[in-house]
């Protein structure tokens, strides 16, 4: 069973957990009688599966060795032309050089990965005879390359394997190197691709996805234009907001949600006035990997499900929409749980002692919104292109998104309808 279905199943349809089978009165339960007709209902296990990480400054020059560990002697590197333009893919090159292996570099990729891409991707991994799959890049490049290695190792077509538990067979060794601060896919189990026939995204969820070593050097995201950088930091804020109110929350990955909301909400904003700056880059370089540690193991929500349908429509950045959406989705969510809320209120730093929940919700709603504000993210989807015609089928397409299963509150046809109608 995977992480993802693991975490769907374990918590009750408010979130909450049960622990009536292993403890009682307060005290844990001893030795228990098993058989093959009753299973005990451990429902609060929590499962916790990252990747092996090297973070820091400079940690880029460790990219050799990391691949060599993995047994490859000729990686396929996956990037894209704005990484070869900004010089990040020839010191990989390089560092891969250094240790005597013969990378094969792949760069036919643009922004919002395509099913079509992936599948040329896959095509010259394999006519070149490469093993280990490295990623230098965003979440397209990690995306592209993820799917490389599922279709290697499972054959078919990239949009075969939507949804959770969907890839079973073992999947080449994978080394990722993120260049931007936000969308978690150096950590995660996720994989993100576009139907270029429906024109929406899939979600591809699997523990087979985790990258077997994720390699953070802080230095790659100082290239990242303005709008990349805002888009990605409110990608990370959605994360951990998402993460922690989620169905699926445990304690391994509450802490790791509070600290990115605080990181994030205290640097963000610094990284676009000062891009070099030391101590706000590795700061929100920490951020995006707290943030993706929660969300690849606690899984996301309704913002995520309807970012994804709007993506698809218009090719748009991930990020932007999220920004968009997520102060809808609080509010809306709030309704439902909101003293979850109130720990998420204090790590951006408002005050909460003597607050009602509900209105702590509400003002974490508005700073999300202040923050977007401040990085030049637009109000609405009107203004990135999504019209009221659109909203049908939009809806329809959420509610088909893995993400919505562990959304703390339950999400009809109509309540999509309605939050992307507010969100114009």
């Amino acid at each position: 069973m995977s992480l993802a279905s693991s975490a769907v199943r374990a918590g009750n349809s408010d979130g909450r957990a049960d622990w009536s089978t292993v403890e009682r009165h307060g005290e844990l339960l001893g030795p228990q009688e098993t058989n093959t007709d009753v299973v005990p209902r451990t429902t609060r296990l929590a499962k916790f599966h990252v990747p092996e990480i090297v973070f820091g400054p400079g940690s880029l020059a460790e990219l050799g060795h990391c691949t060599q560990r993995l047994g490859s002697r000729r990686p396929f590197l996956v990037t894209d032309p704005g990484l070869i333009e900004a010089g990040w893919t020839d010191e990989a090159v390089g560092h891969l050089r250094r240790v005597g292996l013969r990378p094969v570099v792949w760069s036919g990729l643009t922004p919002n990965p395509k099913d079509h891409e992936v599948q040329a991707a896959f095509e010259r991994y394999a006519e070149s005879g490469c093993d280990v799959i490295v990623g230098v890049g965003g979440g397209s490049v990690i995306d592209a390359a993820k799917g490389v290695a599922i279709l290697s190792g499972n054959g078919g077509h990239i949009l075969d394997y939507a949804g959770v538990d969907q890839v079973v067979q073992p999947i080449p060794p994978t080394v990722m190197v993120p260049s931007t601060s936000g969308t978690g896919a150096d950590v995660s189990q996720f994989a993100i691709v576009t139907d270029t026939t429906q024109h929406i995204k899939i979600s591809i969820v699997s523990r087979t996805l985790v990258p077997d070593i994720s390699v953070i050097d802080p230095r790659l995201l100082t290239t990242m234009p303005e709008w990349l950088n805002a888009a990605t930091g409110l990608d990370a804020l959605t994360h951990a907001i998402e993460a922690f109110v989620s169905r699926a929350h445990n304690p391994l990955t509450d802490n790791h949600a509070l600290y990115a909301v605080k990181l994030i909400t205290g640097n963000l904003v610094r990284t676009q006035v000062q891009p070099k700056n030391v101590t706000a880059r590795l700061a929100m370089a920490q951020a995006a990997l707290e943030a993706g540690m929660a969300f690849t193991n606690a899984i996301l929500g309704a913002t995520h499900a309807m970012s994804h349908q709007v993506g698809g429509l218009l090719d748009a950045p991930h990020g932007v929409v999220n920004g968009v959406l997520l102060p809808h989705v609080i509010r809306f969510n709030a309704e439902a749980w909101p003293e979850r809320f109130v720990a998420l209120g204090a790590a951006a730093g408002l005050p909460t002692a003597g607050v009602p929940p509900r209105e702590v919700a509400g003002q974490l709603a508005d700073l999300v919104r202040a923050l977007a504000d401040d990085l030049g993210v637009p109000k609405s989807l009107a203004s990135l292109g999504v019209a009221g015609d659109d909203v049908p089928v939009l809806a329809r397409t959420t509610l088909k998104d893995a993400c919505m299963a562990t959304n703390p509150r339950d999400v009809g046809l109509r309540d999509v309808e309605q939050l992307f109608r507010e969100a114009l």
